[in-house]
């Protein structure tokens, strides 16, 4: 988050319910570095947004449940990703799972729907590579990648 905002970026957290409950303890320090409620579910009807308008969705470290669901359109705990690609937002992607993960047939496809409805997804030669199950390596998930391409996207509207 800090590197995105030294590039310049407003930053809005949204998380998954289980990253929500994992950050539970740190969501009151991000909220006061973003300066905007972090997120991880809907908003109940005829609430206002908390978020301004995005110029760019960008979604990292996404897993292997998020990649299949953003696909797939699934909205069932958050719907930032499908409600994004119906209003036409730049979008990019960036999966974090491991080899095995990898290897689900479904996986493949969700990746080639995600490219086909435009979603820029940085994964294979020009994004993440999977590492063997059980040798993650989260200090050197490629954020460089994600964050240059997020760059990409803004500069080119």
């Amino acid at each position: 988050m800090a590197d995105a905002q030294a590039r310049g970026m407003e930053v809005c957290l949204g998380l998954t319910p289980t990253a929500a409950h994992w950050l539970e303890p740190q969501t009151a320090e991000l909220e006061r570095l973003t300066g905007h409620r972090v997120r991880s579910a809907y908003k109940l009807p005829g609430e206002p947004d908390v978020w301004p308008k995005a110029d760019v969705i960008a979604v990292a470290p996404a897993t292997f449940n998020t990649v299949n669901a953003c696909a797939l359109g699934l909205t069932r705990d958050f719907g930032v990703v499908a409600e994004g690609i119906g209003k036409g937002i730049p979008m990019v992607a960036m999966p974090c799972v491991n080899a095995a993960y990898a290897q689900h047939p479904q996986f493949e496809r969700s990746v080639a729907e995600l490219r086909r409805m435009r979603v820029r997804v940085l994964y294979g030669d020009d994004g993440f590579v999977p590492n063997p199950p059980g040798q993650g390596k989260p200090q050197e998930y490629p954020w460089h990648l994600f964050l240059g391409a997020v760059e990409e996207i803004v500069a080119a509207r």
